[in-house]
């Protein structure tokens, strides 16, 4: 059995672990407040450039834009969202693993693919394994701006434009409440299927100078955005998952230290017991 200061020792080491993951947890559900409204606010942007693409490509007109055209795949991209840090539950690697399930199940060589990474996890986890990443960023902030990712976003879609891919898909977690994000695959390029799940433009627009200047400008613009929001959704089942992870790690410490108190107790019990026993038999020895 252990000592009583070794079970003290572990009493007191686990304490101190539940005030740094009870801090931790207070401080993701705080930013996590914080890129919930900045996920949200992003949406009616989205919403909105996404009917007006959506209107001049299926007006019926004569513009045609080499992101709204499906080509023979010969390489694909692939952007991965994941964080910088750890200690996030499953949020990483339930995103790394679907993304390596499907780049083992689509691919048979690396120079089919290539991949995209934002966050330190993701980048780290597919160079280990000597799989091709071709633009990575890390040190993305916890609230991050446009301007934070545009470099990538626009070098990205760059690659497309280029013909250096010839589709592009995204994997970010899906933010849907404070405990459950989905793992989610989006196809960003080409513009071929933008949208299905919106609703049908009810405005009429006028073009100028024409529809074909309009989306050289606005298509790049749009497929920027959705990487952007992509990112945003991700920043909030960051939070989420990490709240959640903390809460989590905080509640087995509270059942830990009840464990190891009772058996410090029962210890310690057991040591008075032994020394009244030594103290009668002493007692009893003398008469």
């Amino acid at each position: 059995m252990a000592s009583l200061r070794d079970i003290k020792g572990r009493i007191t080491s686990t304490k101190k672990t539940k005030q740094i993951t009870k801090a931790m947890q207070m401080v993701s559900a705080s930013k996590l407040n914080r890129a919930e409204q900045n996920a949200k606010k992003f949406v009616p942007y989205s919403e909105k450039i996404q009917e007006v693409v959506a209107s001049i490509a299926q007006g019926g007109g004569d513009a045609s834009h080499p992101m709204l055209e499906a080509r023979d795949v010969k390489k694909t991209g692939y952007l991965v969202i994941t964080s910088d840090r750890g200690l996030a539950g499953a949020f990483n690697s339930s995103v790394l693993r679907k993304v390596y399930q499907q780049i083992r199940s689509n691919h048979t060589s690396a120079e089919e693919y290539t991949l995209i990474t934002i966050g330190r996890i993701g980048r780290d986890f597919f160079r280990k394994r000597n799989m091709p990443v071709d633009m990575d960023i890390t040190g993305i902030s916890d609230q991050p701006d446009f301007s934070d990712i545009k470099d990538i976003a626009s070098d990205t879609v760059q690659l497309y434009t280029d013909e250096r891919i010839d589709q592009l898909y995204i994997y970010y977690n899906h933010y849907v409440s404070a405990i459950t994000q989905e793992v989610t695959e989006k196809k960003i390029l080409p513009l071929t299927d933008f949208n299905k799940e919106g609703k049908a433009s009810q405005s009429s627009y006028e073009y100028e100078p024409n529809q074909e200047e309009i989306l050289e400008v606005l298509l790049p613009q749009y497929a920027e955005s959705l990487i952007y929001g992509a990112l945003l959704d991700s920043k909030a089942s960051e939070h989420a998952a990490r709240m959640t992870a903390m809460k989590s790690a905080t509640d087995n410490a509270d059942d830990l230290i009840g464990d190891l108190t009772l058996s410090y107790n029962r210890a310690r019990q057991a040591a008075i017991t032994q020394e009244i026993t030594e103290i009668v038999g002493g007692a009893a020895a003398l008469e």
